[in-house]
């Protein structure tokens, strides 16, 4: 990082540090004020949006309509705010130069494409500040704070892929003041531990499922480190997982919510009441399927965010597939930002089976969540094939009572009016895990039936 870089991401993070001092109403009217000029911007500079919001442009927020990942994608020379860009030169880049800026000056950032093709986001030099920012807030609130004079030990075991933003963040903030070790998730886990155990990290950076599996590696005796600080993201957050952590190193487990879409979206503060959201760096708004809000204390089916810092693409009521429930209550450190209380996962995540009543039953992943959780491995994973629900286990003993397990899921899917399939528990040395590293906890497979 950059000296350059040090004294914009500095400049970005002390207006934010201010924000949260904020009363309600300060905070309301600041979104406002930065919805106006987005929109403001998005009309005079991108074709789209003067065309899908037309007729519209002196309309509130939540009458505009919901833009999807395919209608950005389709229409991106359109969307974008300047005209030099164009998505052929982008993927073409990405082929022959993946590590270079686009244009000389944009930070390219490509979702995994778990749910079809990639979607692309481009964020300028102050835009990416904000970025940097966004992670570094949550990183302040669990105590590691920037300092000059201070030099930290950081382990990220996650992806090491160009285009992810969590490598080009990891890269962008390498620093004499910060000595980072980054692991490809998708490494032997045998190889992982003996690096992790040499390096002594100070702050320990992963995929939820990979800090489970560090957890009982850690707990087993074959991985021996003592972070201060214990960070997830990017997946689902399991009751369970957190347990293992806090037995392995205490409590120091702070969970963040981020998107490659808007960078950081929500973190935990020091009293884990729940994850605290950037609401004067996002709009979030809770919906059900149908695109109504749902109130607070009620999954919903989907987020739409509005991403108030990004005049390079702007997204406004933006779509992402992510199962969140915020609460009715306000956290006692004083934060003006609402809490989210529970994330379930993704779309992707939610199982359809046929239900009782001759429709389809739609299972949401808390439900398997709340089964597994009283299981003792150190990994697991339920794939919906067309012969029934396959559970993997990795990391089970002999005490692992199968029948209680077919039992105990069978009751919970049966509650839920679905026809119960035919469960086949499988007992693997690893988790599949994607290109990235990751590993999803449920997924419905290709094949997998309708209900």
């Amino acid at each position: 990082m950059n000296l350059l870089t040090v004294l914009r991401l500095l400049s970005t993070l002390r207006p934010l540090c201010a924000h949260e001092r904020w009363t309600r109403p300060q905070l309301e009217a600041y979104q406002q004020q930065q919805i106006n000029l987005l929109r403001a911007f998005a009309y005079k500079h991108s074709p789209f949006y003067r065309q899908f919001h037309q007729g519209l442009f002196d309309r509130p927020l939540s009458e505009l309509p919901v833009l999807t990942k395919q209608v950005m994608m389709a229409s991106f020379d359109e969307l974008v705010t300047d005209p030099k860009i164009h998505l052929a030169d982008i993927r073409k880049q990405h082929e022959e130069a993946p590590d270079a800026r686009y244009l000389g000056k944009y930070w390219v950032n490509a979702t995994s494409g778990s749910t079809g093709s990639p979607g692309i986001f481009l964020f300028n030099d102050h835009e990416w500040a904000t970025v940097l920012a966004s992670f570094t807030r949550g990183y302040e609130w669990a105590g590691i704070r920037i300092n000059l004079t201070r030099r930290r030990k950081i382990a990220i075991v996650s992806s090491v892929t160009p285009w992810h933003m969590s490598y080009i963040v990891g890269q962008t903030l390498r620093s004499p003041w910060a000595t980072t070790l980054r692991l490809a998730a998708t490494e032997p886990i045998e190889h992982i531990v003996q690096q992790l155990s040499d390096w002594q990290p100070e702050v320990l950076i992963a995929y939820a499922s990979m800090m489970r599996i560090l957890a009982v590696e850690q707990l087993e005796n074959r991985l021996h480190i003592t972070p201060q600080v214990v960070f997830t993201s990017s997946e689902v957050l399991t009751d369970e997982t957190r347990r293992l952590v806090e037995t392995a190193w205490g409590k120091r487990l702070f969970n963040q919510y981020a998107a490659t879409e808007t960078a950081g979206i929500a973190a935990e503060c020091e009293h884990h009441m729940g994850l605290h959201l950037y609401e004067d760096l996002v709009i979030v708004e809770n919906m059900d399927e149908h695109n109504r809000p749902v109130p607070a204390g009620v999954y919903g089916d989907k987020v739409l965010v509005t991403v108030l810092f990004n005049r390079t693409q702007p997204l406004i009521r933006y779509e992402i597939g992510d199962s969140i429930r915020l609460s009715d209550s306000a956290d006692a450190c004083g934060r003006p930002f609402r809490v989210v209380d529970g994330i379930q996962g993704r779309q992707e995540d939610t199982l359809h089976f046929p239900s009782t009543d001759g429709k389809q039953a739609t299972i949401h992943p808390n439900l398997f969540h709340q089964v597994m959780d009283t299981v003792s491995v150190s990994g697991w994973q339920i794939i919906h094939h067309n012969d029934g629900l396959h559970v993997l286990l990795s990391g089970s003993n002999s005490t692992t009572d199968e029948a209680k397990l077919i039992e105990d899921m069978s009751r919970a899917l049966a509650k839920q009016w679905a026809v119960v399939p035919k469960i086949h528990v499988e007992h693997v040395d690893a988790i599949p895990r994607t290109a990235n590293g990751k590993a999803p906890l449920i997924r419905a497979a290709s094949n997998a039936p309708e209900g």
